[in-house]
């Protein structure tokens, strides 16, 4: 068994910062030392932080390498997308195999395992996609959850598809509250949204930016605040994902402050990124075509003050690429036919350190969004988001202060643009370690196609809901 001490840095968990040195033995985190009190040995590797900060390996729990949409596949396959990630700081993926309508959800599983399995380059999970919820497929979840995959993703959108009605949600929630699993959410009405955009298309407006015009944030509001009826009723925790909207922040914080087991992600897109871009000249738009939508520059501030207060408890990035050439450019003059989706997984833990950088949030707050709170919401804590000892050594070397530029020509993801061109951000992974094993190194990729093995993960136990002004809320 090899041992490695990352010494000299700074440790960040979500609890706090302190100096000290990490001692991992083999693939786990043996212990926190003092600085500078593990003597020279000829069996024990070292990595040096000195002036940067050492914290868990980032959990991006919502990602879709090599995902079907509109004829096409996301652009990353199970390894870039991986390699990427890895160049970002992020160790662990959690992505989603989808249960082909007609069909089971175990085929489903075993479809999207057979993808991953030898691919990776960092350790993954799935969540399941019902896309055709029954009685058959219902009596499958209590398999899954014993197989670990304890995660049920449901849309109120994208009817013909993925949709579920009221009462498939309800019986799917009523499942999972049997089971310890948590029911996932896209919360946008898309039997509304259909309409507006058979409306938009018949007026001749195909552009891009009549994406966004067709997806107005209340009907992302009031899918939420429905999903939170359906989950109150059924007694599930309830997890809505890539939440954009201030009306939906709105309905999730409420239902948290009356200590609901209701949680949300957001994504960097909808902290950065503004409605104006799908307005650019020719198809120039449909790169930052994605749902929800990415809105006006209001609703940024608002889901900024939600991480801060913990009314949103993750940041993901929904990483679903598909490059300009041959798969954007199948929207041209029909903004539906556009692919959805935006790469993202490789800037996560750069774009969410600037809230460090702007004082919108700590450096422990920025662990816990970017590692800790994905991997206690979703049965991987203390195994993962954690350096406490017997963890997965899963651990990242930051360099704070080292600037630098996000561009297509710089990035490791298997697409042709970059939804995030020019933006100068303030951070930079230096060093990562999955399992005790280095697979960047000072930008380089060490790793290997395969290193990352299938992650179970455990029911749900229950999070902590702090009342407002408790707890930085």
């Amino acid at each position: 068994m090899s041992r490695l001490l990352v010494e000299g840095g700074t440790v960040v968990t979500a609890s706090g910062a302190a100096p000290a040195d990490v001692l991992v033995d083999g693939e786990q985190v043996a212990a926190l030392l003092a600085p500078g009190s593990t003597p020279e040995s000829a069996d024990l590797a070292r990595v040096d932080a000195t002036g940067k900060l050492v914290v868990p390996g980032g959990i991006d729990v919502h990602t879709h390498m090599e995902m079907p949409f509109g004829g096409t596949f996301s652009a990353d396959t199970f390894f870039t997308g991986t390699r990427a990630a890895a160049h970002g700081g992020t160790t662990t993926i959690v992505d989603f195999a989808i249960q082909p309508r007609g069909g089971s959800a175990r085929e489903g599983l075993d479809a999207w395992m057979a993808r991953a399995e030898g691919h990776c380059a960092i350790d993954f999970g799935f969540h399941m996609i019902l896309s055709d919820v029954s009685e058959p497929v219902l009596k499958e979840v209590h398999g899954l959850v014993d197989d670990g995959v304890t995660s049920f993703k449901l849309f109120m959108a994208y009817p013909g598809v993925f949709y579920s009605d009221d009462g498939k949600i309800l019986r799917a929630m009523q499942t999972a509250a049997e089971t310890g699993a948590v029911v996932m959410m896209h919360a946008e009405n898309g039997i509304a949204i259909d309409v507006l955009v058979a409306q938009a298309l018949a007026a001749g407006k195909g552009e891009p930016k009549m994406h966004g015009g067709t997806r107005p944030s209340v009907l992302e509001g009031e899918a939420t605040h429905r999903a939170i009826v359906l989950a109150g009723v059924a007694g599930c925790p309830l997890y809505v994902v890539h939440l954009s909207a201030m009306e939906a922040l709105a309905e999730v914080a409420a239902a948290r402050d009356a200590g609901r087991q209701v949680f949300a992600e957001t994504c960097p897109q909808y902290l950065f990124l503004d409605e104006s871009l799908m307005a650019g000249p020719d198809l120039e738009g449909a790169k930052y075509v994605c749902s929800p939508p990415i809105r006006a520059r209001a609703h940024h501030e608002a889901l900024w003050r939600g991480l801060g207060t913990d009314d949103l408890s993750v940041v993901s990035t929904d990483h679903c690429p598909f490059c300009m050439k041959d798969q954007k450019e199948l929207g041209r003059g029909d903004f539906s036919k556009i692919p959805n989706g935006l790469p993202g997984v490789e800037h996560r833990m750069d774009l969410v350190h600037q809230g460090v950088v702007r004082n919108r949030i700590s450096l422990p707050r920025w662990v816990e969004l970017t590692s800790t709170a994905p991997a206690r919401l979703f049965g991987l804590y203390p195994k993962k988001g954690s350096l406490l000892p017997g963890a997965d050594a899963d651990l990242v070397v930051y360099d704070p202060q080292r600037v630098h530029t996000l561009s297509v020509a710089a990035h490791h993801m298997a697409v042709d643009y970059s939804a995030y061109e020019g933006t100068e951000v303030t951070g930079a992974v230096e060093t990562v370690i999955s399992r005790g094993e280095v697979v960047i190194e000072h930008g380089a990729f060490k790793g290997r196609d395969g290193h990352g093995r299938f992650v179970p993960r455990a029911p749900f136990s229950g999070m902590d809901v702090p009342a407002r002004g408790a707890g930085g809320r």
